[in-house]
């Protein structure tokens, strides 16, 4: 039963995807990223409204009915369907727990291949399931060391909204001096990010961990930082480049 009316929804909404194709969107789309991607060229407030339409159709489907439809838009591997994938499962939020959490780390770890699909997972998804069991957070450290690009930049993204919040303060430092000089300028930008938006609450203690590393910081990263910063830190954070 579950399988059935998942496929037959996953057919339905490619073929309307499939409808909805605009050529010139869709290049866009694809000189946009730095990684290849595949793009049908359906915007996002597109997405947005068939993401509405579907949580009317899934919301009442058993759970693994719905886990089975959106791990389907993710093995279609297109830009939009992982977006879609994001815009609709994040409309069950307030159910998120650590069996949400571990779906959502196989999606990163098997279907993200760039910064948009990495983002949507981490901050619509992860970031619900950290919110209401804080000790997932934990979790993010090990990810730091992973192969994956996108994981590692997931450690950073997915705790975006507990740093709006003061929250995990000292394990966002310990993630962003882990990330700060990965190789992929994607992941040291997901580590500015961090420590931008921690700024916003707790400054104080962002600047002096800034300050304590010295000038081992790269320009990327700082720069990220200090965007939000008042003038007097961000001169003093900036004058911190590598």
């Amino acid at each position: 039963m579950a399988s059935r009316i998942a496929d037959d929804l996953l057919d339905r909404t490619v073929k309307q995807l499939d409808s909805m194709r605009d050529a010139k969107v869709a290049a866009g789309a694809r000189n946009f990223f730095k990684e290849p991607v595949e793009a049908r060229g359906v915007r996002s407030p597109q997405l947005i409204a068939m993401s509405a339409a579907i949580y009317r159709e899934i919301r009442d489907w058993p759970v693994s009915a719905r886990d089975e439809f959106a791990t389907g838009l993710w093995k279609d591997a297109h830009i939009e369907t992982g977006a879609l994938a994001c815009y609709t499962y994040r409309r069950f939020a307030r159910t998120f727990g650590e069996r949400e959490f571990r779906l959502f780390e196989r999606w990163l770890d098997r279907y993200a291949r760039n910064w948009s699909h990495c983002d949507g997972l981490s901050v619509y998804l992860l970031a619900p399931c950290i919110a209401h069991l804080p000790e997932l957070a934990s979790e993010l450290s090990a990810w730091t060391r992973s192969k994956n690009q996108w994981k590692r930049r997931a450690a950073a993204v997915a705790l975006i909204k507990e740093a709006q919040h003061g929250r995990h303060t000292e394990l966002i430092f310990e993630i962003a001096a882990a990330l700060a000089c990965d190789p992929e300028d994607l992941v040291q930008k997901g580590a500015g990010w961090l420590l931008k938006v921690a700024y916003q609450g707790r400054p104080r203690e962002v600047v002096q961990f800034l300050k304590s590393k010295g000038g081992n910081w790269p320009r990327l990263v700082l720069r990220y930082a200090a965007e939000k910063m008042t003038s007097q830190d961000k001169r003093a954070v900036l004058s911190w480049e590598n």
